[in-house]
């Protein structure tokens, strides 16, 4: 192995390792303070950004997950009030899946507190320091997505 291959073998377990940390204290908070999970918010947050609903196969693309692990997250929000489903004009196997208002305001409310957590834990980094890692996570994302990885 190269000394360039050790360093980038190095890098990837440092952005995992800084990833799950991340990733292990919101899972915590998330369940302390709403009784919920990540996989939970992760769906909101896409039903969120599109109020005029998205299909499971389009949400579980996008979440790079199973339609299973779709369904039954969709399936309790449904059951609680908090999203539902509505046919799709034309395609009677389809359905898209929206937020009700209560479930856009339960979400409202838990992604300003995500977005205080994030800020909490990297707080510790300066603006120039941001800025960097930001451009740098940049260019990989760029370079993934050239080699359609």
């Amino acid at each position: 192995m190269s000394e360039g291959s050790k360093a980038r073998l190095r890098l990837w377990l440092k952005l995992l390792k800084a990833s799950g940390m991340i990733e292990d204290e919101i899972r915590r908070r998330l369940r302390r303070e709403f009784d919920s999970t990540l996989p939970r918010f992760d769906v909101m947050s896409v039903l969120a950004r599109f109020p005029n609903g998205r299909k499971m196969s389009e949400i579980s693309d996008l979440l790079r997950v199973s339609n299973g692990n779709v369904t039954g997250i969709v399936d309790k929000l449904s059951d609680e009030g908090l999203a539902q489903r509505v046919a799709v004009p034309g395609d009677r196997r389809a359905a898209l899946v929206k937020l009700t208002e209560k479930g856009a305001q339960a979400f409202a409310e838990h992604a300003a507190t995500h977005e205080t957590w994030i800020d909490e834990m990297l707080e510790g980094l300066s603006e120039t320091e941001i800025e960097g890692m930001g451009a740098g996570l940049e260019q990989l994302i760029e370079t993934l997505e050239d080699r359609e990885i």
